[in-house]
């Protein structure tokens, strides 16, 4: 098996691309607090003519991350636009409209239904959907808090949403669970599961156009690049995609202190999915 490189620098993958697609938890934050380095590059990929576009898996849609970035502190600067797995996933809801669902999230997560004929406001008794936002506390909750919910729903064959198919992200040093692993979970049961962020082709979908539509002319896919932290979602969405990927090792699959050479033979050892390239830190 070839290597993949270790990358100290990703300016000269810049000039092979118009447009990228940049994962926004455990590449541009932690949760808590931006990373400068990566922030600083997309300023200068953009800075040179490229286009950054924010794709991420957060069930919220655009206008509510962007938000939620403000607060953290990164920068508008840094990029072009943003494309949510929430955006995606809203009209998957919006086709529930007048049957009754359930909201499996967190109270932070409700605009995914904001100006959506669709709204929650059912029990596990009588849901005819149930919407996967998140847990209600990722603080404190793991999925095996959920195995009696999850039967319920079973029970009665209700189908799922999963606004967020991110099993765990890294938050200020710790790994909290997410929607994702409460929709494998149902699935482990035999419940239905849709889903629509990444690794699926839809977000990617509307990522393109978004990003095509951003530059004024469509955009050829040798010319986008993916760069982000999930072994499944970013590195797996982007070649199920036919687009490049850069892997940036983050907490969730890298171990602190581990080689990154490694840890990257370890990830994609025997895997036909690679990126073109790793790198221990997002830098330009």
């Amino acid at each position: 098996m070839t290597p993949i490189p270790v990358l100290s620098s990703i300016s000269p993958l810049a000039a092979t691309s118009d447009l990228w697609f940049v994962d926004i938890w455990g590449v541009i934050h932690n949760g808590v607090r931006p990373f400068a380095t990566s922030v600083a590059a997309c300023e200068a990929f953009r800075k040179q003519g490229g286009t950054a576009l924010l794709v991420t898996n957060s069930p919220r849609p655009r206008e509510s991350v962007a938000k939620q970035l403000d607060g953290i502190g990164v920068s508008r600067d840094a990029y072009d636009g943003i494309v949510s797995s929430g955006d995606v996933s809203r009209s998957l809801i919006e086709d529930w409209a007048g049957h009754p669902i359930l909201h499996i999230g967190p109270a932070r997560d409700l605009p995914t239904f904001a100006g959506l004929t669709a709204q929650p406001g059912a029990t596990a008794d009588d849901a005819e959907v149930a919407v996967c936002t998140n847990l209600y506390d990722d603080e404190t909750e793991t999925p095996d808090d959920y195995a009696a919910l999850l039967a319920k729903l079973k029970a009665r064959n209700v189908p799922m949403i999963c606004a967020n198919p991110d099993l765990k992200v890294e938050r200020d040093g710790r790994l909290v669970f997410c929607a994702g692993a409460i929709a494998a979970a149902y699935a482990a049961l035999g419940g239905t599961v849709s889903y629509a962020g990444k690794p699926y082709r839809p977000i990617y979908e509307l990522a393109l156009k978004t990003g095509s539509t951003l530059r004024g002319a469509p955009v050829a896919k040798e010319r986008v690049l993916a760069i982000g932290d999930g072994v499944a979602t970013d590195i797996g969405g982007a070649a199920g995609f036919g687009i490049r990927s850069v892997f940036i090792a983050s907490g969730v699959y890298v171990q602190a202190g581990e080689n990154i050479s490694h840890a990257v033979s370890r990830l994609f050892a025997g895997n036909p999915i690679k990126p073109i390239g790793a790198m221990t830190k997002f830098v330009w």
